[in-house]
This record gives C-alpha cells, sequence and structure tokens, in this order.
C-alpha cells in the first residue's frame, strides 16, 4: 500500500515510523560490525532517500536538513549508541572471547580495516547533532532552535508540510533547478509557488 504521493500521503508522525520499523531496522542491522566502514555511505543514501519521503523535500536539499524535518537522528549518530551499548555488555562478560580484543585492542594491521574499538568514546547524541548542524552552515539553519524535537509544523497535511519545508530550505521546483535538471532549456528562470511568480534566489548570471 503506498503511503504517500506528491501532494498526499500519510501524517509525517505515521511515515517517521514506518521509516523506522521498516528501513532503519533493517539497514541498521549489526551495525556495531560495519558502523566504521568505509561503505556505509552505501546505506546512507538509501537512508537519505527515506528521510526525504518523510520529510518532503526535494533531491537537492541539503542533507543536514533531513534528519531534521525527519526527526530522526543522522545515520551516523545512530549507529553509535548501538556499537556503545555492544562494547558495554562485552566489558561485562568475562567469558566472551572478544572481550580481550576490547579491552586491549591487537595492533592494526591493514589501515583499511576499522574496528569498532577504534572509537570507544561514548558520545551525546543530542550534544553531537546540534553541534553538527551549526557546523554545516547550510542555508537558513537558524530557523532550526533545536534539532533533535518536532519542527514547527510537523503535525501539517502533506501538501502544507511539504510546502512550509521547501521554503525553510531554498529547494524547490524554481526555474533554475528545472534547467539543472535538464527539464526545460529556457533561459527566463522565474519561479512559480502558490500561484504567485517570484524571483528565484538562484538566478543565473545571464539573467542578472
Amino acid at each position: 500500500m503506498k503511503l504517500v504521493g506528491s501532494t498526499w500521503g500519510a501524517s509525517t508522525n505515521t511515515l517517521r515510523s514506518s521509516a523506522l520499523a521498516l528501513c532503519y531496522s533493517a539497514a541498521e542491522y549489526c551495525a556495531p560490525v560495519w558502523s566504521l566502514s568505509a561503505h556505509t555511505s552505501q546505506v546512507d543514501v538509501q537512508l537519505n532517500s527515506t528521510m526525504r519521503l518523510s520529510s518532503a523535500t526535494l533531491r537537492s536539499t541539503p542533507l543536514p536538513w533531513l534528519p531534521v524535518l525527519s526527526n530522526i537522528e543522522p545515520p551516523a549518530l545512530r549507529r553509535k549508541p548501538a556499537t556503545d551499548k555492544l562494547v558495554e555488555k562485552i566489558v561485562k562478560h568475562d567469558s566472551w572471547p572478544i572481550q580481550p580484543d576490547i579491552l586491549n585492542p591487537p595492533l592494526l594491521r591493514l589501515t583499511s580495516r576499522k574496528p569498532l574499538w577504534l572509537d570507544l568514546q561514548p558520545v551525546d547524541i543530542k550534544s553531537r547533532w546540534r553541534h553538527n548542524l551549526k557546523s554545516a552552515q547550510v542555508v537558513n539553519s537558524h530557523l532550526v532552535c533545536d534539532p533533535t524535537i518536532w519542527q514547527p509544523g510537523f503535525d501539517l497535511p502533506r501538501q502544507q508540510w511539504s510546502l512550509l519545508n521547501r521554503f525553510r530550505t531554498e529547494q524547490e521546483h524554481c526555474g533554475a533547478c528545472r534547467r539543472k535538471w535538464r527539464l526545460t532549456d529556457t533561459d527566463i528562470l522565474i519561479c512559480v509557488l502558490v500561484a504567485r511568480p517570484r524571483r528565484c534566489r538562484t538566478l543565473s548570471n545571464a539573467v542578472q
């Protein structure tokens, strides 16, 4: 059953719960084992796509905005607590063969390998999330007081929620974006939103 379309869909909270139950549960399976791998970006790409659906944003939306609007922690930060929990459990069980590797890590033979004991420092997810968003310096980040809470409008209907987020992120179906995506060849890059023309902030130098 389809949960969402371009102008209609289930509530944002329903989409968030569905994403966590169906997508994140599978994507984070055994995450402590591979969380430091160089290939985690391939998993993150799919999770970012899931967050775009729940936040009703475009593909060009800056990545730091996606977790904020979806109210789902960034993938890397979500994997860290799972690793910390596993390490804590290992330390408490003396009979587990892996405990010596955690307490007395062996020498790293291959630089391409990144075992979980390379990063055993616990992290406060909320504080790190706030710090990462602040340092990212994305457009309109000043509109977010706290990325860890539901943003204003989270309970709006799908169409209004989509429109609000496109204003927040300044990413919309404007003339500049349509030309970039090769959907039009026109040199007149004028935005049309809510039946009211407005000039896109990314007008080309030729138009300026």
